[in-house]
């Protein structure tokens, strides 16, 4: 989950993705940086949370092994999400977004491994995983002084980094008590990315990239 710092008005602005329109001349690395910076894709992000959450905290009783694929499926699409959202990032700080999506994607494919399915494996990958990248997304706000509404990017990373450590620290004995835990967590991380989705929504919106409506 990222933004790029300082959103400025630009006459071929696209009020999708708050950057320029694309034009046949452009490379890769500019089109994912326009698609990085769009709020819709925060907002995509927000929801790869909350569907994998709201489907954990309905079906509580869910074996080990759906679990592991309910969890490693998440990891792996938020980790596609946070690659392209690292291309909005100024080139030093793209590393940190890299990292984090590297992460989530080794994480996820960990977790759909059969030899690795324990819950005790589980709650590691996703436990690490929360603490690692919810530091670097609250470093990422410390560090971006011009970034707007940079407390909602904060807060979401520390809501991370607890919530690793609540994974970690609680014994969790059966998957049944797992499943409820994660989704909890999963769908309160899935709400604060939402609420940074909308914070950006509203920064593009004041500096003119996206229609009023």
């Amino acid at each position: 989950m990222t933004v790029s710092r300082d959103p400025a008005p630009d006459p071929g602005a696209d009020p999708l993705t708050g950057g320029t329109e694309p034009t046949p001349g452009q490379d890769a690395e500019t089109l994912l940086a326009q698609l990085g910076s769009s709020w819709l894709w925060l907002l995509g992000s927000a929801v790869a949370a909350l569907v994998p959450g709201i489907l954990a905290l309905v079906w509580p009783d869910v074996t080990l092994h759906a679990l592991a694929v309910i969890v490693g499926l998440y990891l792996l699409v938020t980790g596609g999400f946070r690659f392209v959202s690292s291309f909005a990032r100024e080139q030093g700080d793209r590393h940190l977004g890299l990292l984090a999506a590297a992460l989530y994607v080794l994480a996820g494919v960990l977790s759909l491994r059969h030899p690795l399915q324990t819950i005790a494996a589980l709650s590691l990958i996703v436990g690490a995983v929360w603490v690692v990248t919810g530091m670097l997304t609250a470093w990422t706000a410390l560090a971006a002084k011009g970034l707007p509404h940079r407390a909602f990017l904060l807060g979401a990373g520390m809501l991370g980094v607890v919530a690793g450590i609540v994974v970690l620290a609680l014994p969790s004995e059966s998957a049944v008590v797992l499943t409820r835990l994660v989704g909890l967590w999963l769908l309160l991380l899935g709400l604060a990315e939402l609420g940074v989705a909308f914070a950006w929504r509203s920064a593009l919106r004041r500096a003119g990239f996206t229609r009023p409506g």
